[in-house]
C-alpha cells in the first residue's frame, strides 16, 4: 500500500503491551514513533492555531468531581440502551478516516477490538476497507458515519449498502460543509499515499475542483458551497432509510432542538476534534446548554478531548448518554494494533467504574450534575 502506510522500520507495532502503559495518554508517544511526520500531522492537527484542539482537553481538566461516601454499590453496572440497542458501557469508538495510516490492519483491527470489548463503533465514510467486510467481523453494534455526497443517487445506494450490511444507525456529519484551515497538515505536505483511498466512495460523482481567480470570493459561489447540506437534505435522507439518524457536529442548542423537532434519533455534540473551525467552544463546555434545551427529547453523545474515565463520567453528568473516542484509539492502533485499541477501551471503562464507585453511583442513571463540584 505504499511506504507511508507502514510503521517505521525501527519501530514496529508492539508485540505486547508493556506494563508501563498504564493510561490512555501513554499510547501517544508510542504512536508518534510509528507514524510518519505527515501522517502524524494529519492525525494530531486541527484547524488554524489549534486552540479548540487544546481546549477540548483543558475544559475537562477544569471540572472537578464531587465524591459521595457510604453508597450502596451492590449490583452496579455500566449498561445502557441507546437507539433501542443494548451496550455494555457508554464508551464508543468515533469515526476516524484512513486508519491504515496508523497500522496496516486499519479499521479491521479497530472493529475486532471494539467487538472484544463490547464497544459501539462508528465506521467512517472514508474508511480504507469495504464496509461489508468490517460488518462481517463485528460482534458489537456498528453505526455508519455518513458524509452525504453531491450525487444523491450514489448516497442512496451507499445507504442501502449500509442497511444490507447490518449497520444499526447513520451518523451524519453536518459541521464540515467546507474543510478547515489545516495549517499543520499543509506545513507537513500531507497527502494520502498511493494505495489508500475511501473505498466505499468509489463511483461517487465528485464536485469539480474550485480555484478562485484573484479578487473573487474564495468559497462563496463555488459548487462546494452552493450544494452544501441543509435541513431539506436531512429530511430527504430520512425518506431513504429505515435506520435511525444521528446528527454529528452540533454545538448550538437551537440546532439540537431543531434536530428533535425534525424527529431525528440523536445528536453528537462535537466540534470535529477542533479540525474544522478554530476557537469554537470545547464540547464539554457546550454540552450543558444543549442538554437543557432538548430536555431529554433525544439522546446526546459527545466527542472531543476524552482521555480519562473521569472525562467520560463528567460528560454523562452534564447530559450525555455516551461518548465517542477518536485520537486515543488511533494512537493505540498505531502502537499495538487491535490489542492496543482493546486496552484503551478497557482503561476508559475501568476508570469510569472507579469514578462511579468513588462518587457513589451504582448505575449510569445515577450520574448527574450533583457529582460535579460547584464549590461553596
Amino acid at each position: 500500500m505504499g511506504e507511508h502506510l507502514m510503521p517505521n522500520e525501527h519501530k514496529p507495532p508492539l508485540a505486547r503491551i508493556p506494563p508501563e502503559v498504564a493510561a490512555v495518554s501513554d499510547y501517544e508517544p508510542l504512536a508518534r514513533e510509528r507514524m510518519t511526520q505527515a501522517a502524524w500531522s494529519w492525525l494530531q492537527g486541527g484547524a488554524a492555531d489549534e486552540i479548540t484542539v487544546r481546549e477540548n482537553q483543558a475544559a475537562f481538566q477544569r471540572l472537578r468531581l464531587a465524591p459521595r461516601v457510604l453508597a450502596d454499590l451492590a449490583g452496579g453496572h455500566t449498561r445502557l440502551t441507546l437507539l433501542g440497542q443494548s451496550f455494555d458501557h457508554p464508551v464508543f469508538v468515533a469515526p476516524v478516516a484512513y486508519q491504515q495510516l496508523a497500522h496496516p490492519d486499519g479499521e479491521m483491527a479497530t472493529v475486532l477490538a471494539a467487538s472484544a470489548l463490547g464497544a459501539g463503533m462508528v465506521v467512517s465514510t472514508q474508511a480504507g476497507l469495504p464496509l461489508e467486510g468490517l460488518a462481517r467481523q463485528a460482534k458489537a453494534p456498528l453505526w455508519f458515519q455518513l458524509y452525504v455526497q453531491h450525487d444523491r443517487g450514489f448516497t442512496r445506494e451507499l445507504v442501502h449498502r449500509v442497511e444490507a450490511a447490518g449497520y444499526r444507525a447513520l451518523v451524519v456529519t453536518v459541521d464540515a460543509p467546507v474543510s478547515g484551515a489545516r495549517n499543520r497538515e499543509q506545513r507537513a505536505g500531507f497527502a494520502l499515499p498511493s494505495g489508500l483511498s475511501a473505498v466505499n466512495l468509489r463511483g461517487a460523482a465528485q464536485l469539480p475542483p474550485h480555484t478562485a481567480p484573484p479578487g473573487t470570493p474564495p468559497l462563496f459561489g463555488s459548487p462546494l458551497v452552493e450544494t452544501a447540506l441543509t435541513w431539506r437534505d436531512i429530511a430527504w435522507l430520512r425518506q431513504q432509510t429505515v435506520l435511525p439518524i444521528v446528527l454529528k457536529g452540533v454545538l448550538a442548542p437551537e440546532d439540537a432542538v431543531r434536530a428533535a423537532d425534525e424527529g431525528l434519533a440523536g445528536v453528537v455534540v462535537s466540534n470535529h476534534g477542533g479540525r474544522v473551525l478554530d476557537t469554537v467552544p470545547a464540547t464539554i463546555d457546550a454540552l450543558p446548554a444543549i442538554a437543557r434545551a432538548v430536555s431529554g427529547r433525544l439522546p446526546l453523545l459527545l466527542d472531543g478531548g476524552i482521555r480519562r474515565g473521569t472525562d467520560v463520567f463528567k460528560a454523562l453528568a452534564l447530559g450525555a448518554s455516551a461518548v465517542l473516542v477518536g485520537r486515543p484509539v488511533v494512537h493505540a492502533l498505531a502502537a499495538a494494533g487491535a490489542p492496543g485499541v482493546a486496552h484503551v477501551l478497557q482503561l476508559l471503562r475501568a476508570e469510569l467504574e472507579m469514578a462511579m464507585a468513588l462518587t457513589g453511583c451504582r448505575t449510569l442513571a445515577e450520574i448527574d450534575q450533583s457529582r460535579i463540584w460547584r464549590g461553596g
